[in-house]
Formats: C-alpha cells, sequence, structure tokens
C-alpha cells in the first residue's frame, strides 16, 4: 500500500499536465501512486494520462464515461485509492521539487495526523512566484498537532482542497465527499478542518497555483455561482448535525459573508441580470443561518450589514465610490512622487553649488544591499588609517543593521542621499552610482568592481543581448568617465577592465593592488574560524562544504540545483554542506530539505561564510578567485558550460587554468568527492597555479594600499605584495573527509571522467 494516493483531475489542460503530473513522478519520495482522473476532456488529456501509465506504473488512468465536474472526478479518484494519505493536484499546477518527502517528515514527525496543512505559492506567465500571503498561520509552534480550536487562524489560509494531506481512514470514517457544483472545495474544506480531531502544519511551499491569464473556472460569467447557496447550506447542514460543532457556527457566518462580498465584487462572474436575484438569495441565506457571537471586523461591518440587508444598490455605490477613492489615491501618490523626485534634483542642484567636503566619504556596494565586498573592506581601513575622515555608507533600511555603529548610514532616494554625493570627496562603489551623479572637481570616485571577470563584463557584452538585457552601453561609457580610480585584483582583470570599461579621462588610474575584501582570509584566525562555523551552527569538527553557484543569464528562473544529498552519502554524516543562492534569486536553493544542508542565502557576508567552510563547490562565479586566497580545496560543476559561454561568454577556458576539480555533470560531482580527487595532490598542484595567476596581491593588505594611494594621496612606488608561498591564511577547522585517496594523482585538468565513465552520465 502506498504513501500517498496523489489524485489528479484533468479537464480540458493538455498544455499543463504534462508538467503537473512530470512534477509528481521527479519526487525523490517514490512511495506513492497518482490516480489521474480524465473527466471526459474534449481535448488530448485523455491521451497523455494514458502515455504517462504506459510508461510508469506508478500512473493509473481513469477514464470517466461523461463530464461529471472538478468535485465528482476527485470522489471517482478517491474511489480508487489505496495510499495512507490523499493528497489532490489540479491539472495545471504542480509540486514544488521535494514536497512529498516534506509532507511524509512531516507527517511521520507528529504522529499520523488527520490533516496536514502545506504551503503554496502563485505562480505567474511571467516567472513570477508569489508565496501565500497567510504563511504565517503555518508556523510550525507550539504543538506538534492541534485541533482547529487551537488555530483558528487557519481558516484564513485559502480554503481550497489541494494544500492538504489527508488520513485516507479519517475521510473515510467521517465519510467525507465532494459535492457537485462551483465551489466544491467549500463543503469538503470547512467540515474537514472542523471534524478532525489531530492536525499538523508544514511551513513549507509544496505547490506551484498556476495563475493562468483566463483565469480559472470561478472567474468565467456564470449562473453556476449560485451554486455557492447550495454549498452553504451542505456546510450549516454538518455543523447542525454534530452539536459539538456549534460554536463554529458564527464563525462560519462569518466566513460566507466574507465569501458572498467577494462574488458580487469580483469584475465579470455574475451575469448583469442575475446580481438583484443574488442579493435577495444572499438575504435569506443570512437570515437563515444568522448566529451572534464573533463580531465582524470593523472594515468589514458596512458589507456584511447591506449583503445581510440584500441592499444591492447603496452595495453597487459605496463600492464603486471605495474604487474611484482607491484610484484618486493612487493619483494623487503618483503626483507626490513626481514632486518629491523634483524637489530632490533641484535640492542636489543647490548641494552642487556648496563646498565639496574633503573630509567626507561616502560608500556603497550591490546597488546599496548592505555594508560589503571591497568598499566595506575600504571604508574600515580608512576610518583607522586616514585622520578626521567621517564616513557614510548608502543601504536600504533594511540593511542598515550590517552597517557599523561608527559609520553614518544613508537611504538612497532621500535628501541625505543626494547631498552626500553632492559633497563628500571621496566617492566608493563597487557598481555605479546614480546616473544622475554630477561628478564634481575635487571629488575623487573609486570604482571597486566586484570579483575578477570570468564572464565576459562591459562593452563586450554587445553582442551578447541575453547577457546585456537592453544595457544603455552610452550611458555605461558616460559612467566609466566619472571613474578616477579602477582597483584591479590582477594583471588579468587589468586588461578586461581597460578594455570593457574604457574611459575617456586621461585621469583614471587602474590600481593593480588586489582585492581589499580578501584581506579577512589572511588575517583571520583559528578562533575566528570557530566562532563563525559556531555561528552557523556548523557541529564541531564536521566538514563544511560552501555551495555556491552564480546566476544564469540564459534563464529567468534559478538553474537547478544538484542533488546536494548524494554528496553528502558519500562524505558522510559528519559532513554539512552551506548553501548560498545567487543574490538575484533573493532565496536558497530550491531542493529537499535536508538535516545536514544549512540554507546560508540570507547570510550578509559571504567571506564569513568561506572561512567557516572547508571546501568549496561553485560553477562560474568569481567566488573561486577569492576562495583560492585559502588555499581549501574548490570543486567546479559546470554541467551546462555550452549553454552558459553561449549566452554570457567568458574570457578564458577554465579547463587550462581551473582552481581543482571540474565536473560536467551530477554523477561526475559525486565521483570526485567519492575517490577523494577534490582534495588530492593534482587538485593541490592546480589550486598552487590558479592562485599564482589571479591571487598575487592577495596578501592582507590590499586595502590598506588602496587607502593610502586614494585617501593619503601616497603615490610611491607600490609595496611588493607577500608572494602567495608566503602567506598564512586561516586555517579550514573541519575534519577530514573519511574518503578513498585518488587512484590516479596524475589524472587530467577535468579528472578525465567524462572519458572514465561514459555510460553513467545522462
Amino acid at each position: 500500500m502506498p504513501r500517498f494516493s496523489v489524485i489528479v483531475p484533468a479537464y480540458r489542460v493538455q498544455a499543463y499536465l504534462h508538467e503537473s503530473l512530470d512534477s509528481v513522478l521527479a519526487q525523490s519520495f517514490e512511495d506513492f501512486e497518482i490516480i489521474a482522473v480524465d473527466d471526459c476532456s474534449p481535448d488530448a488529456c485523455g491521451a497523455v494520462i494514458d502515455e504517462f501509465a504506459a510508461r510508469d506504473h506508478r500512473v493509473r488512468a481513469l477514464h470517466l464515461p461523461e463530464n461529471v465536474g472538478l468535485g465528482r472526478a476527485r470522489n471517482a479518484g478517491i474511489a480508487q485509492a489505496t495510499g495512507d494519505y490523499l493528497i489532490f493536484l489540479d491539472s495545471d499546477d504542480t509540486l514544488a521539487p521535494g514536497a512529498l518527502r516534506a509532507i511524509a517528515d512531516r507527517i511521520r514527525a507528529t504522529g499520523e495526523p488527520d490533516v496536514l496543512v502545506y504551503d503554496y505559492a502563485r505562480t505567474f506567465w511571467t516567472g513570477e512566484s508569489v508565496r501565500n500571503t497567510f504563511a504565517e498561520h503555518l508556523a510550525e509552534t507550539g504543538p506538534a498537532t492541534f485541533t482547529l480550536t487551537g488555530r483558528p487562524g487557519l481558516l484564513k489560509v485559502l480554503m481550497v482542497a489541494w494544500n492538504k494531506a489527508y488520513r485516507r481512514a479519517f475521510v473515510e470514517a467521517e465519510g467525507f465527499a465532494f459535492p457537485p457544483g462551483y465551489y466544491e472545495d467549500t463543503p469538503w474544506t470547512y467540515p474537514v478542518l472542523m471534524a478532525a480531531r489531530s492536525i499538523a502544519v508544514l511551513d513549507r511551499v509544496c505547490v506551484g497555483y498556476r495563475q493562468r491569464r483566463q483565469g480559472n473556472i470561478l472567474a468565467t460569467t456564470s449562473r453556476k455561482h449560485f451554486d455557492i447557496f447550495e454549498q452553504y447550506d451542505r456546510v450549516f447542514a454538518f455543523i447542525d448535525a454534530r452539536p459539538g460543532l456549534a460554536p463554529w457556527r458564527p464563525v462560519i457566518y462569518r466566513r460566507m459573508l466574507d465569501h458572498f462580498c467577494t462574488l458580487v465584487t469580483a469584475r465579470g462572474r455574475l451575469p448583469h441580470d442575475s446580481r438583484a436575484e443574488f442579493f435577495r438569495r444572499a438575504r435569506a441565506h443570512c437570515g437563515r443561518y444568522r448566529a451572534p457571537g464573533t463580531p465582524a471586523p470593523r472594515r468589514a461591518r458596512l458589507r456584511h450589514g447591506l449583503i445581510r440587508l440584500g441592499a444591492r444598490r447603496t452595495y453597487r455605490a459605496l463600492w464603486a465610490a471605495r474604487s474611484l477613492y482607491g484610484r484618486l489615491r493612487r493619483a494623487g501618490a503618483a503626483v507626490r512622487r513626481v514632486l518629491r523626485a523634483a524637489a530632490l534634483q533641484a535640492y542636489y542642484r543647490v548641494q552642487l553649488r556648496l563646498p565639496v567636503q574633503t573630509d567626507r566619504a561616502v560608500f556603497a556596494a550591490y546597488w546599496h544591499r548592505g555594508y560589503a565586498c571591497n568598499p566595506a573592506a575600504i571604508e574600515a581601513k580608512a576610518r583607522e588609517l586616514v585622520p578626521g575622515l567621517r564616513t557614510a555608507w548608502i543601504c536600504r533600511p533594511e540593511d542598515a543593521h550590517t552597517v557599523p555603529a561608527a559609520t553614518r548610514r544613508i537611504t538612497p532616494g532621500t535628501y541625505g542621499y543626494w547631498r552626500a554625493l553632492a559633497r563628500s570627496g571621496y566617492l566608493v562603489n563597487n557598481v555605479n552610482f546614480d546616473r544622475r551623479l554630477v561628478k564634481r572637481r575635487g571629488q575623487v570616485l573609486l570604482q571597486t568592481h566586484h570579483g575578477t571577470p570570468l564572464k565576459t563584463m562591459g562593452l563586450d557584452l554587445q553582442d551578447r543581448p541575453a547577457a546585456a538585457r537592453g544595457m544603455d552601453f552610452g550611458q555605461l561609457l558616460a559612467n566609466v568617465d566619472k571613474w578616477d580610480f579602477s582597483l584591479s585584483a590582477n594583471r588579468h582583470s587589468t586588461l578586461v577592465w581597460e578594455r570593457a570599461y574604457p574611459s575617456a579621462s586621461a585621469s583614471c588610474t587602474t590600481l593593480e593592488y588586489g582585492y581589499p575584501r580578501n584581506d579577512i582570509y589572511q588575517r583571520a584566525t583559528a578562533e575566528d574560524v570557530a566562532r563563525l562555523r559556531a555561528s552557523l551552527g556548523i557541529p564541531e569538527s564536521a566538514l563544511a562544504l560552501l555551495y555556491a553557484p552564480t546566476h544564469r543569464d540564459y534563464r529567468r528562473d534559478r538553474h537547478p540545483v544538484p542533488d546536494l544529498a548524494r554528496v553528502l552519502r558519500v562524505l558522510g554524516p559528519g559532513s554539512v554542506i552551506l548553501t548560498r543562492a545567487h543574490y538575484a534569486y533573493g532565496a536558497g536553493p530550491a531542493g529537499e530539505p535536508h538535516p545536514q544542508i544549512i540554507d546560508v542565502s540570507g547570510h550578509p557576508c559571504i567571506e564569513a561564510l568561506a572561512l567557516a567552510s572547508d571546501a568549496l563547490i561553485t560553477d562560474y562565479s568569481s567566488l573561486m578567485f577569492d576562495y583560492a586566497n585559502l588555499d581549501r580545496p574548490v570543486v567546479l560543476h559546470c554541467g551546462d558550460r555550452e549553454a552558459y559561454e553561449a549566452a554570457r561568454g567568458t574570457y578564458f577556458d577554465l579547463h587550462s587554468c581551473p582552481p581543482g576539480a571540474i565536473a560536467h555533470s551530477e554523477d561526475e560531482l559525486v565521483d570526485v568527492f567519492a575517490t577523494g580527487h577534490w582534495r588530492g595532490a593534482r587538485s593541490a598542484r592546480l589550486r598552487e597555479a590558479f592562485r599564482a595567476r589571479f591571487c598575487p596581491y592577495d596578501d592582507g593588505h590590499a586595502a590598506e594600499r588602496v587607502v593610502r594611494r586614494v585617501f593619503l594621496g601616497d603615490t610611491a612606488a607600490r609595496p611588493r605584495a607577500i608572494p602567495p608561498a608566503q602567506r598564512r591564511p586561516a586555517p579550514a577547522a573541519g575534519r577530514p573527509a573519511q574518503v578513498p585517496a585518488p587512484a590516479d594523482p596524475q589524472a587530467p585538468t577535468d579528472l578525465g571522467l567524462a572519458a572514465a565513465r561514459p555510460a553513467n552520465r545522462p
């Protein structure tokens, strides 16, 4: 008997059915059956279902002789189900990767509840995904299981059948079934939640709720919306048949009123000539089921009262007035924004006429994301070395906590922001400042960049539209002409920066001084590393790998993450993987939760994560150049090399000078760790050559060199950097991995995995 029966009714969704069924079959948790119900669909849904059933024994095809609607199609699936738990999935929606594993683990951890409620995200054709706004009601706090009385806020979560798992024995014992008609989820979900003796929650997005352009069937204009009255008749009949549920009557009554209000205000649902009838029936229902208690929220009292009275014309008039008020407010807000922008620019022009303050320096990084990268290291060193210098940092309010207390915080787009840009003597950034910045005589602008370039940059993107994405190259050059200094980490970077960002100003100077952000790798101690690991929850002496991929210009969404659990199985129970998504994605890598995987995507300091780890797994990220300073193993996972190079382009072939082992597939990545090549002698030699080529100046003193040259005007000969062989970077703290030593220490650069195991490549 399978653990789950996933019931997928299908009707006129041939364009989405493949993706929906594939999302279930791709789950790593395999103990399930799919009951795909063809509700006599006139399109190719039946053929698609048969195709899936023929190729995978877990798919069972069920063809109904006539169209019976969503509710009865689900009932047909329930009748065929044999799983411990029932899961419903609409045929245009998808299960998130790892969803069934997470659901199964949570069911086991909470003692087999009657119902498990999990979260969903609305997915749009643009690729945008928006999580349920009431997700706080799914927090896994308090008792593991409860009844609805213990958490009534669950009623605010979307009342649908497909965001829950139901114990089949509970459903059968209670005799639950879906009724015919529209809004069939209403007389299913309310009774199920009220009757359940044990409910648990899973605070994880498990379903992608597709928002189709034409909307769902409930968005169509039809008299079938009158089915809502019969559905609430069924809910109240269920309550009346069980005296113990009487306290829920006023709660459901208020929910019914909310539902009526939503329906009458939704554009295009009720036929125009049926609105008066709908209000009459709504008034009758309110009279029939009205119950004292549970007062309506203040904002809802007026519209609830009008529904109870059946005051259709008054309701419509007030709703029209409210809509007009909303439009006027939005228009007023737009006017205020325009006026404020004009006032800010006028203020900026006034500030430009005042003297430059040579004792002020303003810093920023990553489009105002917080205190980070080269500007942060330079700011800290400038406060230390430059007498009387007053520094400020531009960042978003949510990142203000990352800025040191001694540094003034400035919010972008404020009067203080424009005053700082107009009058500060020093401007430091790792990206460009606002294009409206007027570079003044007496101001010094330092462009630090934010990584050694492997991928093409600047003007070199002109023939790569997928990566350039409408970049204004004329504006780019105008920004470059404001630079006084361009910081470089090595000769390779110098050659790229001067070609990709050519300045028309003869005074722009390249500073090939190394990257200040890497100073910490030479200055941190073993105690610092231990403290960082403890703060991240890394067990003492555990082997910690940092997985940090870069973004893909050729994809809107995130590049698929390899199955890191396979790597962990090779390395053993004393290992953890820190996963960090690129900031362009704003969330941790997609995948299943795992006790040995720690999502550190929200951590503000990548250098701290590098120090805390014992090895790095990346792809084309510039982090590899920085991480090499630690002299710790680096493994590259480049399964999409051809696509990446075609879309973005690279300045050199990584295979000609890699920092360590290279894997071209997930199987090869696992083999790199299984064989020990990741930490073998060959990898160490590759890392040494890589460090010599790209890290000649990262000796722990780069920030000091920059500050002395830019802020103190020291134009004397540049001090010699400490050679890589003489440096003593921060020590790694993790245990040696218990894996075999490499069989062939003279393996080729990519370790010959592609040639050695052609049959294993997918």
